[in-house]
């Protein structure tokens, strides 16, 4: 990798108590994820994906190792710190959209910002954003109204509005058919072109894992192979 790294990962573990049996999700990861790459962690369901990236966005504690974000220490971070981490620095795009029913296109945009504590959009990457995902003539209808594609759109805008530094992408196409998946991959894959925007995604669709720079397989909580 000749690009500078983003983020380093290093004898990450993660272990869940269930009851009385002591769960290892994660199991030494070691991961290296360059400025602007466009990464996709390739696995089943229990391999230890979700689980690292809800400990990438701060959303779950590590339970031993480190994780540098951008040369800060993550696991060293208080819970606000955490906080800010997701609300700036890490975008997530989810499988099921995640946008709110009673509000329109624009409104669930721009509640990322008024999360992050900011007021206003910047207009001209706010229309830039809206021209690169083309859904600026969709801001004014609510999620019932629009397909997935679309509504998956939203959330990628959503996600790119406070120009975070690393976007999470987990399962992105999970419920979209094949042309609308095809589009959502696309675009991410412009978005990493045109931005030099970081991109982690998890899939357990390997033509999905084609869109990306490189892929990593994970299986039982540990990274396989590159």
């Amino acid at each position: 990798m000749n690009k500078a790294p983003i983020i380093e990962i290093r004898e990450l573990t993660k272990t869940y108590r269930v009851g009385e049996v002591d769960v290892q999700a994660l199991r030494g990861v070691n991961l290296t994820v360059g400025d602007g790459e466009f990464l996709a962690i390739v696995g089943h369901s229990g391999s230890g994906k979700s689980t690292l990236f809800n400990i990438l966005g701060g959303l779950t504690p590590a339970t031993s190792g480190t994780i540098r974000l951008g040369g800060e220490d993550l696991l060293a971070m208080s819970d606000i710190e955490r906080t800010k981490l997701r609300r700036g620095t890490v975008g997530f795009v989810f499988q099921k959209y995640n946008l709110l029913p009673t509000l329109n296109a624009h409104d669930n945009i721009s509640l990322a910002e008024e999360l992050a504590g900011r007021r206003h959009m910047e207009e001209a990457w706010f229309q830039d954003v809206l021209a690169t995902l083309g859904i600026a003539h969709r801001l004014n209808h609510k999620p019932r109204a629009m397909s997935g594609g679309e509504q998956q759109r939203v959330a990628i805008a959503r996600a790119l509005v406070n120009r975070p530094k690393i976007l999470l992408a987990d399962e992105p196409t999970g419920n979209l058919d094949t042309e609308n998946s095809a589009a959502v991959l696309g675009i991410l894959r412009g978005l990493n072109k045109r931005y030099g925007q970081t991109i982690l995604m998890i899939t357990h669709n390997p033509e999905a894992a084609d869109f990306a720079d490189r892929k990593v397989r994970m299986k039982d909580g540990r990274v396989l192979e590159e």
